[in-house]
């Protein structure tokens, strides 16, 4: 384990050593099959994509026409993501997922690592800027972690207390197992669709 000098999930600077000391365990190096999935034969979706890291699946989603924007607080997890992007580098942006606004209504957001890469006290929060960007009948889908480990990120959920965070806001559209997950997610994480009420 690297010897890092951040401790604190919620600071820019936790994400940025870790970036830069290319420590990421949590980055698949590519796109989950779930995703393909979910997007194969589907109309384009305006997309936003929270705690993006290193884009791939901006770079997945731009490719297929849609209208996809992802966002970092890490300056240097954004610089990854624009080089992963590519062509669409552009759509990787620096912002704060609780100060970001799109510029059009969102239909998609895509939960990858995001929920569980923040502390729990901060769960309620998330769901409520969830709640917030999406209108009714639009789409929260990805993959949630669930374990009980107090030590994180990546901070488990079960799946009492994520239905508790989202019920109000939220119906269950879809849950499966996931196939392909990497080793620190590996026989805890679910696919799940959820709609905006």
């Amino acid at each position: 384990m690297a010897d890092f000098q951040q401790r604190d999930p919620r600071s820019p600077a936790f994400w940025d050593e870790r970036f830069e000391g290319s420590f990421t365990p949590w980055d698949q190096g590519g796109v989950p099959q779930a995703l393909r999935d979910f997007a194969a034969g589907r109309a384009p979706l305006r997309t936003l994509i929270p705690g993006c890291g290193a884009a791939y699946e901006l770079a997945f989603l731009a490719g297929l026409g849609w209208d996809a924007t992802a966002i970092d607080f890490s300056p240097a997890a954004v610089a990854q993501g624009k080089l992963v992007a590519g062509a669409h580098a552009a759509r990787v942006v620096q912002a704060d997922f609780f100060a970001w606004q799109p510029a059009a209504p969102l239909a998609l957001i895509y939960e990858r690592a995001f929920l569980c890469a923040m502390p729990p006290a901060m769960r309620p929060q998330v769901a409520q800027r969830w709640a917030q960007l999406l209108a009714p009948g639009a789409l929260l889908a990805g993959f949630f972690f669930f374990g009980g480990a107090p030590k994180g990120p990546p901070f488990g959920i079960s799946r009492a207390q994520l239905d508790a965070l989202l019920q109000a806001d939220f119906t269950c559209l879809e849950d499966r197992a996931v196939s392909d997950s990497i080793p620190v997610f590996a026989g805890k994480e679910r696919w799940m669709v959820w709609q905006r009420a």
